[in-house]
């Protein structure tokens, strides 16, 4: 029997990516001064070494080369080697990620970079298999060696390209965010022209589920009634629920689909994904009320409280891909394992799933997706939907149960302040849309850990911190509390949470705010010097710091009367107006706040005692463009000064660039008042 290796620095980590390298024969540093003096001293290029604990292809890269003993030597032998986990510093993966994509490389991840001893890059690249990783080894100790000019040359080049700013790198200026609703059907009918009529989402492959392209179109649909893009949003996500990027047994989202009809998933499952869609599909529902839509959040919901949940309520960050050191090997089925399972109802289940006895995926396994609703399904087989609706359920609950007796997938345990202010923000908007208390009930527990446990004064911790070691919370994480707290306001009406928000955007504003361009810097004023201090505007699959920045700002600047605020909000857009304009597919957390200009954004005060009722009620619709302050007796909010109960009965004041209509007493006068008619 092999003895097991001592364990190298990373055996000391929180991070359980970390933790994933700590017995490789690597001599793994993580990121920290302790390296970075290592490399000066020794005069040693750097290797970073950058990914996450759901990543399939890093954990390939791992057993290929990093476990390997010939492939270590070399490394040790000729750099200093760091591990970085992106999840937990995207501080120093963005720095490298661009770094290589200005090398004409494309991103992604494990992200291998090689830097100079003073973390300058002049290399790198993504997955290398054992021979290829070798062999550039070699050659870049050779050239470290004999060519090093080359190497100091390249080096400095990019770290000159690292150094330009979004807003010469984009042309960004100062202006005034004019924007028409002629902007807004010109920018929807350029990503039509990206729609897949038959499979839905964005025509290509893979497909990301990016819900905040679906936010900004569902939006613009309320704005503008254009009916084609309302169809392409409610066909998109029908296809993604059917799909096999959702969990058909368990509940929640792969990451993505690596096909164009969402069937074959890359089986990792992240927060900020499910946290995402479960507010577009909450909205979804308020817009349609779809029962499809409404058990995608159920069930969801169930998945993340199920298995992404910590007992202290703090949400964790992603289960992987892999288990037993296969991909999806937790999630497919055989023909013949469902047979075993349900016998008399294994026929039917399988055609209702797409089972093939040959498989429909890979090594004769099969991933469950629907074609058509249990319904429909039911009727064509001549079956009572309720009947068949039962039979599902139980079908379901007994692979369930067998599922869960299989070998789970790791799980990545790190609690992110940013995810889990995008999953509050997720639980609140379905507390809105179904009015299940257990949502909010979630959304206010998870509230709470984030104030006892990463919150100290008004600065934030990005994870749970062990003494005095911790990461700093970085603009994302700011963001997307503060996004969180504001949501958790318009749940409960506790000021409490209201206040926080406004303390941690103080914050951001005199930490992370650019003065000379008007935009946040993606880490603190007191942050460790990278090689670069980036500024994120592109919204990817999460969106970025700066749009949702820029819509807290314009929230709390209306329901707190800060002009500087809603001002600095304004000129943050107006700076990325034209770039949005033209790539809204982008930018579609920006677009969708740009889109608010087209319309009045309605500030809405509920006064009296059934206060939080009538606020509920309100909140139960789709209507984009509102803020609702709420309380029994007004308040010391501007919205809500000076006002009270008419009569003792609960009043609605709707009001719109500080003027406000006549106080009414119901709701359907309320939403009169707010369509128009």
């Amino acid at each position: 029997m092999t003895q097991q290796r001592k364990p190298n620095r990373l055996i000391h980590e929180k991070s359980p990516y970390l933790r994933q390298h700590a017995y490789n024969p690597v001599d793994w540093y993580p990121w920290g001064e302790e390296a970075l003096q290592k490399a000066r001293d020794e005069d040693k290029p750097i290797i970073i070494s950058i990914g996450y604990s759901a990543c399939h292809w890093c954990h390939v890269m791992a057993h290929e080369s990093f476990e390997n003993e010939d492939i270590a030597e070399v490394m040790n032998y000729g750099f200093v080697c760091i591990k970085v986990d992106r999840e937990e510093r995207p501080d120093i993966d963005q720095v490298y990620m661009e770094a290589v994509q200005a090398m004409g490389l494309p991103g992604g991840w494990p992200l291998n970079v090689f830097a100079m001893p003073d973390q300058r890059p002049f290399y790198g690249g993504t997955y290398f298999r054992p021979q290829q990783w070798m062999h550039i080894l070699k050659s870049i100790i050779r050239a470290f060696t004999e060519d090093r000019h080359k190497l100091e040359e390249s080096a400095g080049e990019f770290a000159r390209t690292l150094s330009v700013g979004v807003a010469e790198k984009y042309g960004l200026h100062e202006g005034e965010a004019v924007f028409s609703k002629d902007d807004l059907r010109r920018m929807t009918a350029e990503m039509k022209v990206r729609f897949d009529k038959i499979s839905g989402g964005l025509r290509g492959a893979p497909k990301f589920p990016n819900p905040s392209v679906w936010q900004f179109l569902l939006t613009a649909d309320y704005l503008q009634q254009d009916s084609e893009v309302r169809g392409q949003v409610m066909h998109t996500l029908r296809k993604m629920a059917r799909g096999g990027i959702y969990d058909q047994l368990g509940g929640g989202f792969a990451r993505y689909s690596v096909d164009e009809r969402w069937l074959a998933p890359h089986f990792e499952k992240m927060l900020y994904d499910n946290a995402q869609l479960v507010s577009l599909y909450s909205q979804a529902y308020q817009v349609t009320g779809e029962g499809l839509f409404r058990d995608v959040v159920y069930e969801t919901v169930d998945f993340v409280e199920r298995e992404l949940t910590s007992p202290e309520h703090g949400f964790y960050s992603a289960l992987d891909a892999d288990s037993e050191g296969e991909e999806g090997k937790f999630y497919v089925w055989s023909a013949e394992e469902i047979d075993e399972v349900l016998g008399d109802d294994a026929s039917w289940f399988k055609d209702y799933f797409n089972v093939r006895r040959d498989g429909n995926w890979e090594r004769g396994k099969n991933i469950f997706h629907r074609t058509m609703e249990a319904d429909a399904f039911a009727k064509e087989r001549g079956m009572e939907p309720m009947e068949f609706r039962d039979k599902l359920k139980k079908a379901k609950s007994r692979l369930f149960g067998v599922r869960a007796r299989r070998v789970h997938p790791g799980l990545d345990d790190k609690v992110l302040a940013a995810w889990n202010g995008l999953m509050i923000r997720g639980l609140s908007d379905a507390w809105h849309a179904f009015g299940e208390k257990p949502f909010l009930h979630l959304a206010w527990k998870n509230g709470r850990f984030l104030m006892e446990n990463l919150i100290e004064g008004n600065a934030l911790w990005r994870t749970v911190p062990t003494g005095e070691k911790g990461v700093r919370g970085f603009l994302d994480d700011y963001a997307f509390v503060i996004e969180a707290f504001i949501a958790l306001y318009q749940g409960t009406f506790e000021r409490s949470w209201l206040d926080k928000a406004t303390e941690l955007t103080g914050y951001a504003v005199a930490h992370f705010y650019d003065q000379k361009d008007g935009l946040f810097y993606y880490t603190d004023d007191s942050s460790a010097n990278l090689i670069a201090r980036k500024k994120e505007i592109f919204d990817n699959v999460i969106p970025a710091s700066n749009s949702a920045m820029a819509k807290n700002l314009f929230l709390l600047g209306q329901m707190l009367g800060k002009d500087d605020w809603t001002m600095m909000a304004e000129n943050m857009l107006a700076k990325v107006a034209p770039l949005i304009k033209n790539e809204s597919g982008y930018l579609a957390n920006w677009a969708s706040l740009l889109a608010m200009k087209t319309v009045p954004f309605y500030e809405i005060a509920v006064i009296g005692p059934d206060h939080l009722a009538v606020a509920r009620e309100l909140q139960n619709r789709f209507i984009p463009n509102k803020i609702i302050l709420a309380s029994e007796l007004g308040g010391t909010l501007p919205l809500l000064r000076d006002r009270s109960a008419i009569d003792g009965k609960t009043t609605i004041y709707v009001c719109f660039n500080k003027s406000c209509k006549l106080p009414v007493h119901s709701v359907a006068e309320a939403l009169k008042q707010i369509h128009g008619n």
